[in-house]
């Protein structure tokens, strides 16, 4: 899933490589979707490109590949499909928290937390109501507060030992260690789980691939939205 403006640059990039055969500047893409800077661009080419929609081509200015279009346009577009959208991103340290089996093989739980469907970067925490059942945990896992968990989707978590298809278990909280693996809202739009680290005035958001770089915020720019406090994996 895409943010509006993710998906109004990725139109643009492809409306513009099927004209020319050239991909339009960062100064174009700016203009085009009304941005305050370039670095507002920046971002939105990294969040299409960990999500698996367009490459960028080493070694070459302004070469761009879309890899692929969001369902209701490939339908119609030309676009060939790629590698799946990196929904989930984490950090390069394995993560403190406990395995559990999948729901199915739990017995004796006497807990449940909503599972609240796949969390993409783009989709705001408060906007994921696709709640559809209740995922069964041990009582011991969650702890005091208010939990929910969310399906894992991409590669971005993989040095984190948080694979396809693994179920996150969240703590719903506004503040975090430094070193925690959270889900930040970033800008107000942007839902991503990884590691917090807080250099001074600034935040860190850590990938758990190296293919992903390390996100640099100031303080007003990322709310926490909870905390990574388990892991649910089908065997």
């Amino acid at each position: 899933m895409l943010t509006t403006k993710q998906k109004e640059l990725l139109v643009f990039i492809h409306a513009r490589l099927q004209e020319t055969g050239v991909p339009p500047s960062f100064e174009e893409m700016k203009e085009a979707l009304d941005l305050q800077s370039k670095s507002g661009v920046h971002r939105l080419i990294m969040a299409l490109e960990e999500r698996g929609f367009i490459r960028r081509l080493p070694h070459r200015a302004r070469a761009i590949e879309v890899i692929k279009l969001p369902d209701a346009m490939a339908e119609g577009g030309s676009a060939r499909s790629g590698f799946s959208p990196s929904v989930i991103e984490g950090s390069g340290r394995r993560p403190s928290r406990q395995l559990v089996p999948a729901p199915e093989v739990l017995s004796g739980a006497s807990a449940s937390v909503p599972l609240m469907g796949r969390i993409a970067a783009g989709v705001p925490i408060s906007a994921i109501q696709n709640h559809t059942q209740d995922i069964p945990v041990p009582p011991d896992l969650l702890g005091s507060g208010e939990h929910f968990a969310l399906e894992v989707r991409g590669d971005s978590m993989i040095e984190a030992g948080i694979n396809e298809g693994d179920i996150v278990i969240v703590r719903r909280c506004d503040t975090a260690e430094n070193g925690d693996i959270v889900v930040a809202l970033v800008d107000k739009e942007e839902a991503t789980l990884k590691r917090l680290r807080k250099k001074g005035a600034s935040i860190a958001l850590e990938a758990a691939n190296p293919n992903y770089e390390t996100r640099i915020f100031g303080p007003d720019q990322v709310d926490i939205q909870g905390r990574l406090v388990g892991l649910i994996r089908k065997f």
